[in-house]
């Protein structure tokens, strides 16, 4: 399994492949808005704000070359969504992908979940490398014959041709969510999934398109007194009846389908009470939750606010068992991160296969791992400096204030609009993808 090794400050880790154009401008259509690797983590997908998917393949490994570690290549680009627009509300609806996932693999074919701010749609994607041919009523460039001219019967057959990969969408899960969508999760059922916005959770079937059942619904009579919205939902990956979800106060609700239809009770709250020596006027905004995941064996869940990770115990509500500071020299700097928007950035997290490290992104392109085991955590950075082939990366240190050392960067020279919001991690290798902006890179475990 991935980090089996540690994972954390034990594997050094090396540049693998870069993908995206090296521009400086940036076209918005560009900015890569979602990562994520499938099951096997043989296909990596990418979404973005133009609304495509761009799925890319792991290559065989040469056996002549083991230290040559398998590239991922474009194996498929598709345009997922399209710009709409709502006439009843007079509302744009944008075409950016906001979430993929991918479904368990049961044959050759392979599905996946993509979603915009309102529509879910499930894709197909395979392939072919064979072409019938010697069609009785047809011509090979597709007219059809006239049956006067036919005399005999002929058996087609198939004849290889180019690998072409097909996507096709199978099922489009549309007018369900009021509100702008923010997660997806299959269920491990592998029949459902859940789709969750501002104030609503849907639990759907994925082969009904025309119905979902409504399970959490926070909306108030008085839209005036609204306190919380959901930021994040996923199901458990072993118990199809458990999911949680997060909130913009902090708090993470698990919930239980076996109790009720409409899951408004939760089954557990996780909150953590909120140091009183760290209260500002910020408190509330750096407090609210921008993913949760639940760890590969089911026994953990980790969630991510603006300025730390957190891993919680299913079996311990009261607080969480780990807490690593992400960017805590940024505590200095919320009055202007607030002022350019940037205190509202959502920053997502994922575990390694074996559970032992996660990791995070943050400004100025970089990236933490933490390795949960040693309780160690080290600062990496995506960047062009550091392209070339199976160079090692160098930890990096901020230096928050006072006499800077030599090999740290100073808080303020920090570039907060290159920001690493999406990263993934291969499930079963120490292999993982971090997206900057229009840019995706991969970066691998040291082979020696």
């Amino acid at each position: 399994m991935a980090g089996a090794g540690g994972g954390g400050n034990d594997v050094q880790w090396c540049f693998s492949q870069v993908k995206g154009a090296i521009d400086d401008d940036v076209a918005e259509a560009d900015i890569i808005s979602t990562v994520e690797f499938n099951h096997s983590g043989e296909l990596l997908a990418t979404g973005d704000k133009g609304g495509r998917v761009v799925i890319f393949q792991q290559e065989t490994e040469n056996k002549s070359q083991p230290q040559c570690r398998s590239e991922y290549n474009v194996y498929s680009t598709f345009q997922s969504h399209e710009p709409e627009f709502d006439y009843l509300k007079s509302l744009e609806i944008e075409e950016k992908i906001n979430k993929i996932r991918w479904l368990p693999q049961k044959n050759a074919a392979q599905f996946l979940l993509s979603t915009n701010d309102k529509t879910i749609k499930l894709w197909k994607i395979s392939e072919r490398d064979k072409r019938p041919e010697g069609y009785n009523l047809k011509e090979e460039d597709g007219r059809y014959r006239d049956a006067a001219t036919i005399t005999t019967l002929r058996v087609p057959v198939f004849r290889p041709m180019d690998l072409m990969v097909e996507a096709s969408p199978r099922r489009v899960f549309a007018n369900a969510h009021t509100y702008h969508i923010n997660s997806i999760s299959v269920n491990s059922d592998n029949e459902t999934y859940l789709s969750a916005d501002d104030l609503r959770v849907n639990l759907w079937h994925l082969e009904i398109t025309d119905r979902s059942f409504n399970i959490v619904d926070i909306k108030p009579a008085n839209m005036e007194e609204l306190t919380e919205v959901i930021t994040a939902a996923e199901f458990h990956p072993h118990q199809c009846n458990t999911f949680v979800y997060s909130s913009s106060k902090g708090t993470i609700r698990l919930c239980d389908m076996r109790a009720s239809a409409l899951c408004d009770k939760h089954s557990k709250l996780f909150e953590e009470p909120e140091d009183p020596s760290n209260r500002s006027f910020f408190s509330e905004i750096i407090s609210s939750i921008s993913d949760v995941k639940f760890s590969h064996n089911g026994r953990y869940m980790m969630t991510r606010d603006y300025l730390s990770v957190k891993i919680w115990d299913l079996n311990m509500e009261n607080r969480p068992v780990e807490t690593y500071q992400v960017h805590e020299y940024l505590r200095s700097k919320l009055c202007s991160l607030y002022e350019n928007d940037c205190i509202f950035d959502k920053f997502e997290c994922c575990w390694n296969g074996n559970d032992s490290v996660v990791m995070t992104g943050s400004y100025n392109n970089f990236f933490r791992m933490l390795d949960r085991s040693q309780r160690r955590d080290v600062t990496l950075e995506a960047s062009r400096e550091s392209c070339k082939p199976r160079q090692v990366l160098k930890p990096r240190r901020v230096c928050a204030g006072g006499k800077r050392k030599k090999d740290e960067i100073s808080v303020d020279s920090l570039d907060f609009n290159k920001k690493i919001l999406h990263t993934a991690w291969h499930p079963q290798e120490n292999i993982i993808a971090v997206a900057t902006t229009n840019n995706l890179y991969i970066f691998q475990e040291k082979v020696n």
